[in-house]
């Protein structure tokens, strides 16, 4: 099916071990890409709150930050982070980003499978 996709934003509390909540606005997924994709998301971090560290095996992931500011963990190097940045994280290494302002962090987030 072609056209306008419907998504649904889900509520986390403590995604990978982060504080706070983050919101996952799912656009496309496996299903969706013919398993050559893993997500491709809408993701908001709430004021003060964060996506816990985490590493990625057989998959890559691209974050490009729409709105907001933070730090992020590019394999234990910290990194401030704004609006208009793109950061990537290939396989076998991690990640994670926490929101150090007083309004959401927004972000597109894409997994892509090897």
């Amino acid at each position: 099916m072609s056209g306008k996709l419907e998504t649904k934003a889900e509520r986390n509390a403590n995604l990978y071990g982060g504080e706070g909540h983050v919101v996952i606005e799912r656009v496309l997924d496996k299903e969706k890409l013919n398993d050559k994709c893993g997500l491709f998301a809408k993701v908001t971090i709430e004021p003060k709150s964060s996506l816990g560290y985490h590493v990625h095996t057989n998959e890559t992931e691209t974050y490009h930050i729409l709105s907001g500011e933070g730090i992020y963990n590019d394999n234990g190097t910290e990194i401030p982070v704004k609006a208009g940045d793109t950061l990537f994280c290939k396989s076998g290494n991690g990640h994670g980003l926490v929101n150090t302002q007083d309004s959401d962090l927004v972000f597109m987030a894409l997994i892509i499978l090897d």
